[in-house]
């Protein structure tokens, strides 16, 4: 039986691949522009990490983890009833801003008075969810994070930043909307759960138990639940937005002048809470309705000024977002977007028979030294079949070198759009291919 890829999981092949290494470079140049620098964490981390972090309660936490441990550390849980260390519990990253922050707080990269630390990520997530379209259990995110500045502009600039990355990769703006609204912070938002909690507890009846469990650890969970009608029942529970604080109210107004200012269209939703326990204040998301069926965000974020000591640092603010990959590629799928091609030859070299195949060898080295993508049949095949192969291969030139062309020095250069031919002496053929390039 042919073993496939697990469950939830997908390969990148060649043409896709190519669109994810053009994906990371053109979020390196967007944000870089922004200050923006890289960061590289492991795909593992201890367990407690993430439940610290991101929040017990939260789905991610409670169900979706995958968790991985030693061969031999299973044998003893299992054999010995000896559960593992917790540093030898480790679970694969379902998110990369817990990553992130745990080690800006170990190398001490926000030390007092420095500037904020802004980093970026790219990479694989882990999530053990049901897979359906835009949900899969391995997924991969480009994702900044902000450390160190709580004003309201790296509120703003990460959404101009984020918003401008989705029209420099091809998604149209038309398509996109941008929702935003504000969690408070620990001095309102305590008070507004335990509304939140009573408005459920007077409609019990009618919400799930999921939402039910959520609301003795967690009511704003709820918000987050896709039954319809427990949609409907928190539809009219009470709003975040009218129970911020003086300072949470300032900021979140603030950002909403600045990107007033900026032109940035969006939506206030007070029932966007992300789903993740961290953040505060500042929430937002982008959501695209065509081709994405149940799971239509692409990308989102928000502030959390309360993670770095939640992991073991000082009080640090914080900010940043993350956006799918593999969601990207539908919205841009569902937008008629054209993805490049990973083939690509500048030139490829047929042999007329064998006895100049070592001369041919030598020409494509040549070409590739040069810098340009040159390619030659490798199993013998006729000139015709050779030609198909080139063909097949987007090859944009094809150089025909026979026993007659190497007595001469030189090459028959066909041009594959144009059909054009062109003797070309061979110590001449790189020169030759940079002036037909440039």
């Amino acid at each position: 039986m042919a073993i496939n890829a697990p469950e939830g999981t997908r390969d990148l092949l060649p043409d896709e691949a190519l669109f994810w290494n053009q994906f990371k470079q053109t979020a390196a140049e967007v944000f870089g522009a922004y200050g923006y620098l890289p960061i590289e964490t492991p795909i593992m981390e201890q367990t407690e990490l993430f439940v610290r972090g991101i929040g017990e309660a939260t789905d991610v936490v409670s169900k979706e983890m995958f968790t991985a441990i030693s061969g031999e550390n299973l044998r003893r849980w299992v054999e010995e009833g000896k559960a593992p260390k917790a540093k030898s519990r480790l679970s694969l990253r379902p998110e990369g801003t817990a990553g992130v922050v745990r080690a800006v707080v170990q190398h001490d990269l926000v030390p007092q008075g420095a500037a904020p630390a802004k980093l970026m990520y790219a990479g694989p997530m882990f999530r053990a969810e049901r897979p359906q379209k835009g949900r899969q259990r391995q997924f991969n995110q480009v994702g900044v994070e902000c450390l160190g500045a709580e004003e309201p502009t790296i509120d703003a600039e990460a959404i101009i930043m984020l918003m401008r990355f989705y029209e420099k990769v091809g998604i149209p703006r038309d398509s996109m909307r941008l929702l935003l609204n504000s969690m408070g912070c620990e001095q309102c938002r305590p008070a507004y759960r335990e509304l939140v909690r009573a408005y459920m507890d007077e409609h019990a009846d009618e919400l799930c138990d999921t939402c039910m469990t959520r609301a003795e650890v967690n009511p704003l969970r709820a918000f987050d639940c896709k039954n319809p009608q427990c949609a409907a029942i928190m539809a009219d529970a009470p709003k975040i937005t009218d129970h911020l604080c003086d300072e949470c109210r300032e900021h979140y107004d603030a950002v909403k002048v600045l990107l007033d200012g900026a032109g940035v269209v969006y939506e206030e939703d007070y029932k966007l809470v992300r789903g993740l326990d961290y953040y505060t204040r500042t929430v937002f998301e982008v959501q695209v309705d065509n081709g994405m069926g149940a799971q239509n965000a692409i990308g989102g974020g928000g502030r959390y000024d309360k993670l770095a000591e939640e992991v073991g640092g000082r009080p640090t603010p914080g900010l940043g977002f993350a956006l799918g990959f593999e969601r990207c590629v539908l919205a841009l799928e569902a937008a008629g977007v054209e993805f490049p091609r990973a083939q690509k030859c500048d030139l490829f070299v047929a042999c007329v028979d064998d006895s100049v195949r070592a001369r041919a060898f030598a020409l494509v080295q040549e070409c590739r030294d040069a810098g340009f993508t040159t390619e030659m049949d490798h199993q013998k095949r006729s000139l015709k079949s050779q030609f198909k192969l080139a063909d097949k291969l987007g090859a944009a030139r094809v150089a025909v070198l026979g026993p007659d062309e190497l007595d001469a020095g030189e090459v028959t250069l066909r041009d594959m759009a144009t059909h054009t031919e062109a003797k070309v002496r061979l110590e001449e053929v790189v020169g030759e291919l940079g002036r037909a390039i440039s």
